[in-house]
């Protein structure tokens, strides 16, 4: 039986929604899938959209040029079916992240006092003590993030949103800001199987997949968490971070380590093993 071709293109989340979707025997019989990496503009050939049978993308609006979601739709097939996916995204276990370049995993508070000359002793007596929300409003920017997403979510059929919102507070739902655990990205590729009319995965088999970011676990600041209520995130608890668990102050010792010794490579150094 020829398959047809399906494009997905997408973030990192990308690949573990393909391997749910494999997990129906309908999609598996009727697909073959493709990968297209946004984040990175992998291009997309033309002969590969020309062929396209079931497009799979998270939207891309047109700042993105010849990768906006548009651009390349009106270059498939009228047959083809158009399927926009969830991007999830959710800083609320970090709100003080800030997604600024040349460092992994931005801090906006630890940043302030790395950047203003304090030794190291002083950066984490400071940091891992004080209340950040003394000086930063973290319902608020709660609040944005859960915004960004409504927008967010409005673009695809598949709604997550209200999953997030149900059990965001009793149990990690995210290891990083647009890393989503096994229940999300499960979610979403049910979603997007009965959107399509499949057979739907054995939990059994989904539950095998395990998680599909399980390599790093960012660490939620214990002061944060006690002040969103998330019990799952204590001083004491220890975290997947690149082969070695963690606690949030070991990890801070690492990130102020790293930014002191100029490097911008954080996820390398912490592969690395150093601190």
């Amino acid at each position: 039986m020829n398959r047809r071709l399906c494009i997905v293109h997408a973030n990192c989340q990308g690949q573990p929604l393909m391997d749910r979707l494999h997990l129906s025997r309908d999609f598996r019989e009727q697909f073959a899938c493709q990968l297209f990496t946004n984040y990175i503009r992998e291009p997309i050939p033309a002969h590969a959209l020309g062929r396209c049978s079931l497009f799979l993308y998270q939207h891309l609006g047109s700042e993105w040029g010849e990768l906006a979601s548009a651009r390349l739709m009106a270059q498939l097939p009228d047959s083809a079916t158009r399927l926009c996916v969830p991007n999830m995204f959710f800083s609320g276990y970090w709100p003080l992240w800030s997604g600024e370049k040349g460092f992994d995993y931005r801090d906006r508070y630890l940043d302030s006092l790395v950047d203003a000359g304090l030794t190291p002793e002083e950066i984490l007596v400071l940091y891992l003590r004080s209340d950040p929300g003394t000086k930063y409003d973290l319902n608020a920017l709660l609040r944005e993030s859960i915004d960004r997403e409504h927008t967010r979510e409005s673009r695809t059929p598949i709604k997550y949103l209200d999953l997030i919102l149900e059990r965001y507070r009793t149990e990690r739902l995210f290891n990083t800001v647009n890393h989503p655990g096994p229940m999300l990205m499960n979610h979403a590729a049910t979603g997007v199987l009965a959107e399509l009319g499949m057979d739907l995965p054995d939990l059994d088999a989904l539950a095998a997949l395990g998680d599909p970011f399980p390599e790093f676990e960012q660490p939620v600041h214990p002061r944060i968490a006690e002040h969103m209520g998330y019990g799952f995130a204590t001083a004491q608890t220890r975290y997947m971070v690149y082969g070695r668990r963690m606690t949030f102050a070991q990890y801070t010792a690492a990130y102020v380590e790293a930014r002191l010794a100029g490097v911008t490579d954080f996820i390398g150094h912490l592969q690395g093993g150093s601190s």
